[in-house]
């Protein structure tokens, strides 16, 4: 597939890019009074802008500083348990052994 976008469009996304790579840092988290520290540095703050429930699993779409969005699918079970709900403010903490590249 062959995906066309205006210079002008590439510019802004990439710009947003650069601002969220700056944010990024170690997270911790607090859980029943204990700290928790995790691995994974890569971390987003946002706000959940959708929720699409499947039978199993849920599509949660997170708009982040900026205006680009996150896509994440977690179970149903996740998103009861998290309380989500459109405008809630999450994290997005993406921990990955690969990271796939694609070009036009």
């Amino acid at each position: 597939m062959n995906f066309t976008r205006s210079d002008s469009y590439t510019e802004k996304v990439n710009a947003q890019c650069q601002k969220l790579v700056a944010n990024i840092r170690c997270v911790t988290i607090f859980d029943g009074g204990e700290c928790v520290k995790l691995s994974a540095r890569n971390v987003l703050k946002g706000k959940v802008k959708s929720i699409k429930q499947g039978a199993v699993n849920s599509e949660v779409i997170v708009q982040l500083s900026g205006g680009l969005e996150i896509t994440s699918v977690i179970t149903k079970t996740s998103v009861e348990n998290l309380s989500l709900k459109e405008g809630k403010d999450v994290y997005a903490v993406i921990k990955a052994s690969n990271v796939i590249l694609g070009v036009d």
